[in-house]
């Protein structure tokens, strides 16, 4: 059952009954009395609109169980996709959960929404692994070189889907990882089996009736590296590509690819063949797609430290933007975003570094942080980003996780709360995501003196596992910034930028979901000149 009532718009009109009476008190010596006019003209009151926003908790361990799975709204979310098909948005998401509330329930799990606020749990759009994945683990198993014997009972991993419309019918792409090692028992002395990305159609996401059309691509040798593995710290993979983590993008030509892999050697760019959502064929090593993005040179380092690339074309900037999560994903997730005017590639850094060619990439546009009166949130990456396709308005939806040790919260970093934030575009074209997450306040207009007072700041400063956390400062009538950082200020009413100590930031109105009371404030949302959003909250 869906959860109601996290968020209302009310416009109350209060009914005023005025009798006016005007009495003239006369003595003996007035000549007459004034009569009251029987039809006063009232001018009605001022109406203000209220906003109740969400008020669910962030903590939701009370309720984390499978049994409660009606109340979870954005509880359980790791890795999602979003797409929109009638008056539902649906998110699709890793198979995850706090206390794996979700074995034995089926796979790759959603939920919908009208509003991205309030979510309906749905249940698993996958039941088992199909056939075709053991099979094609098995044939591979005895082509290799010794041959290697069946795996009768795979351990499955079941990973970060990708759903997108394509013409008349929503592909769902989806990862299936083999998680038994290649040869004995021992994990550190062998590597894992290999991923599988699959494809599965539907024409109508409501009806939650896919179709399997079986491989379309997979982690496959190239020959550079062993499988025997040398230890827990031995990230040398053996594969090329590591197939998981799809997203798929259409080009404005109609070319279609896919984009897909995590840590070893980099991000792959598969082109598909428009027709069947797969690869015409994947006889060499060279047909698995070309490395697009990378973390140094994957020649001397295959421990990339990279994934869950997600790819969009934005057309009113003609470019093709590539997000990428960074780090290992419990504490640490960032996300990065670079971009090109060619699919294929240089994928550049706001400084204009090739990521293709394994610059570190920038813009960083989350990272671990604490706004005061909460825990923080860490492991925020691993994106969403989706539009509505009425009002155009980007989106970026993501997980993020309570931080290690919160006090009362047994295994408090396994906490996975669905973040959706909305996303601001630079003057120079960059995507920035708004500081708090999206709740439907009201766009409103607001002038230079609204920014006047005191605000709390965030600059994401790039630490491994270490949150970055709020300064307080004061924007003051006279332009001047005081307080934990100093300078100057100024605003743009037009264009609803505020530049704070030569930072252009975008200003918009939000939802303070730190306050002790939740309520609307506003947010500037920018990027400075090393590449490190800056968000500001506003408190008094």
């Amino acid at each position: 059952m869906k959860k109601s009532n996290f968020i209302l718009q009310t416009v109350s009109y209060i009914g005023l009954l005025v009798v006016t009476l005007i009495v003239i008190s006369c003595s003996k010596d007035d000549p007459a009395v004034e009569t009251p006019d029987p039809d006063p003209v009232v001018t009605p009151p001022v109406v203000t609109p209220t906003f109740a926003g969400p008020t669910y908790a962030d903590n939701y361990t009370a309720f984390a169980s499978w049994a409660s799975r009606s109340q979870w709204n954005l509880a359980n979310v790791h890795d999602p996709s979003v797409e929109k098909s009638g008056e539902y948005y649906y998110m699709y998401q890793t198979d995850a959960s706090y206390g794996n509330a979700h074995d034995g329930n089926g796979h790759f799990f959603y939920r919908r929404s009208k509003d991205l606020i309030n979510w309906e749990f749905m249940g698993p759009s996958m039941l088992q692994a199909p056939a075709w994945v053991k099979d094609s683990l098995n044939n591979k198993r005895a082509r290799m070189s010794p041959a290697l014997p069946p795996i009768e009972n795979p351990n499955y991993g079941f990973w970060a889907p990708c759903v997108r419309k394509v013409g008349n019918v929503f592909r769902m792409y989806y990862s299936i990882v083999v998680t038994n090692p290649i040869t004995g028992t021992d994990t550190n002395t062998s590597w894992t089996e290999r991923a599988f990305i699959g494809l599965a159609e539907t024409t109508d996401l409501a009806s939650n009736n896919w179709v399997d059309k079986g491989m379309v691509v997979c982690s496959e040798p190239d020959g550079v590296k062993s499988y025997v593995r040398n230890g827990g710290n031995d990230w040398d993979a053996y594969f090329k590509f590591n197939a998981i983590d799809p997203s798929f993008i259409e080009t404005p030509e109609g070319e279609q690819y896919l984009i897909y892999g995590s840590w070893h050697s980099g991000i792959a760019a598969l082109k598909l063949n428009p027709t069947t959502g797969k690869p015409d064929k994947l006889k060499t090593i060279d047909d698995y797609g070309v490395r697009i993005a990378g973390r140094g040179n994957v020649n001397l380092n295959r421990w990339q430290a990279l994934e869950g690339p997600e790819i969009i074309y934005n057309p009113d900037t003609q470019y093709y933007y590539l997000f990428l999560a960074y780090d290992e994903l419990s504490v640490a997730y960032n996300t990065r975003v670079a971009r090109s005017k060619n699919i294929l590639g240089p994928y550049v850094t706001n400084t204009g570094m090739s990521i293709t060619n394994g610059a570190e990439c920038f813009p960083l546009i989350t990272h671990p942080y604490q706004f005061k009166n909460h825990t923080g949130w860490v492991g925020f990456a691993h994106c969403a980003v989706f539009q509505n396709p009425e009002t155009k308005q980007w989106f970026y939806a993501s997980q993020a996780r309570l931080p290690e040790g919160v006090a009362g919260i047994a295994v408090s970093n396994a906490v996975m709360m669905g973040h959706v934030h909305g996303i601001q575009w630079t003057e120079d074209g960059w995507p920035v995501i708004e500081p708090e997450r999206y709740a439907g306040v009201p766009t409103t207009t607001f002038a230079e003196g609204n920014l006047v007072g005191t605000w709390e700041q965030i600059t994401m400063n790039y630490q491994y596992k270490t949150m970055q956390k709020s300064v307080t400062i004061y924007l003051t009538a006279d332009k001047k910034v005081s307080g934990d950082i100093t300078g100057t200020w100024s605003y743009d009413p037009a264009k609803k930028i505020a530049t704070i100590n030569g930072v252009k930031c975008n200003v918009i109105d939000a939802w303070d979901w730190e306050s002790a009371t939740r309520k609307v404030t506003l947010s500037y949302t920018g990027i400075n000149s090393a590449g490190l959003a800056v968000w500001g909250k506003k408190i008094n």
